[in-house]
């Protein structure tokens, strides 16, 4: 039934593949982002107005904050900033759990309302998109956080959250500095099993341990992308057991912010500012600026010609941007609870980042110190190791490859432990 179903899609999306073509290819590898992102491309077309978005998503829609939020806000906006209407082009499967046959049913489902391409956001739907992927040759598919891809209609997309993770964790730092508490607790939905949390953990420890060089940073995993009541449970958990002053967190929703706020302590949430979720404890939250990505994406399928040109336009199989590209960064400062020098801390570090001068995962470790509205920021070798003492990186030497950020960090840094 489903080739069935393709063949008759084929000939109802004649127009709408047509939607392939037209304009020139635009620059849409991470390393220039930002300019292919803002090409003008098939957007001021006709095509445009015919093409349709499709997703799938882990949460609600409808969602106010956190991981589904972010995405769901990036593609609305990616469609806007192209001239293209969101409330008539963009169709969506939401609450779909991470059941290949449930994912596969809501592709079909997607497929049959004319989506020319699909996004799906969930780690999880990784085989049925690579499915899906062959099954449908007319149609483009990209997967979020995953590592599959084809060379044809079928790409995986992340970031370098670890570059914001740093950011947000000099907050952190700064503030357990400033309250005398050198404990801070990570709800993370896992632990060492994923090099995307992994490396996340990782990189906010070594920016709080930048400004603090005492902070110890514990863990405790929900086994879950997703899970309010332990989200919020394990916050608890880490502030009584382990007296945490500051909770951070790789989970979906605010729930961590908000038992940091009831508790009187402080917090760095993700994906989405959660400042409004928790106004008396929320100090910056690591974001991804989704747009970035979604707007390359949409256009690389509106200009491909044919979906089987797709991963050549967008220029890889695999789409990996960070700080310089715009993709990831923290959210604005929350300044009834940041410590003081905190945004010029960020800053100083920020610009090494972009300009290329160092990156997080290196033999070169950064000491910051901030005094009378300045940040001094320090370069020294020395070895990047694990909790355990073996070396990573030796002193002076190189960061670490994207291959081991993505896929193979299983391992915490020294002065990280699990709850």
């Amino acid at each position: 039934m489903k080739k069935i179903l393709a063949m008759v899609m084929a000939m109802a999306m004649v127009l709408s593949l047509a939607a392939c073509g037209g304009g020139d290819k635009p620059s849409t590898s991470a390393g220039s982002a930002a300019s292919g992102a803002a090409s003008s491309g098939a957007a001021g077309t006709s095509d445009a107005a015919d093409f349709k978005v499709g997703a799938i998503y882990i949460n609600s829609k409808n969602d106010t904050a956190g991981y589904t939020y972010a995405h769901h806000h990036g593609i609305t906006t990616a469609m806007e900033e192209l001239g293209m209407d969101p409330a008539t082009q963009l169709v969506i499967q939401d609450e779909i759990p991470e059941d290949e046959q449930q994912v596969l049913t809501a592709i079909d489902t997607l497929v049959g309302e004319g989506a020319n391409i699909i996004f799906g956001i969930s780690f999880g739907y990784i085989d049925a998109m690579e499915k899906a992927a062959a099954e449908y040759p007319d149609v483009v598919f990209s997967h979020a956080t995953g590592y599959k891809c084809n060379d044809t209609n079928f790409n995986n997309y992340f970031g370098r959250a670890y570059q914001a993770r740093y950011l947000a964790g000099i907050a952190a730092g700064l503030k357990s500095l400033e309250t005398g508490n050198n404990n801070i607790g990570y709800v993370a939905a896992y632990g060492t099993e994923y090099a995307e949390t992994c490396s996340g953990i990782n990189g906010f420890a070594l920016g709080a341990q930048s400004v603090n060089p005492d902070a110890k940073v514990y863990v405790k995993k929900l086994g879950a992308w997703a899970d309010e009541v332990n989200e919020s449970a394990f916050a608890k958990e880490l502030i009584d057991s382990y007296k945490c002053g500051v909770i951070s967190q790789h989970c979906d929703s605010a729930q961590p912010q908000i038992a940091a706020q009831d508790a009187g302590v402080f917090g760095c949430g993700y994906n989405s500012d959660m400042t409004a979720d928790a106004p008396n404890a929320h100090l910056t939250a690591a974001i991804w600026n989704w747009n970035v990505y979604y707007r390359t994406a949409i256009e690389a399928a509106m200009t491909c010609g044919d979906a089987s040109n797709y991963v050549s336009t967008l220029g890889s199989g695999a789409w990996y941007g960070g700080l310089k590209e715009g993709f990831v960064d923290v959210s604005p400062l929350n300044e009834a609870t940041c410590a003081a020098g905190t945004q010029e801390a960020i800053d100083a570090v920020k610009e090494l980042i972009i300009s290329g001068e160092w990156d997080v995962f290196s033999g070169v470790k950064l000491h910051i110190t901030v005094a009378d509205g300045a940040a001094t920021v320090e370069k020294a070798d020395e070895a990047l190791v694990d909790n355990t003492g073996a070396e990573i990186v030796a002193a002076g030497g190189p960061s670490v490859e994207d291959s081991v950020i993505t896929g193979t960090m299983n391992y915490f840094v020294a002065g990280v432990e699990e709850a």
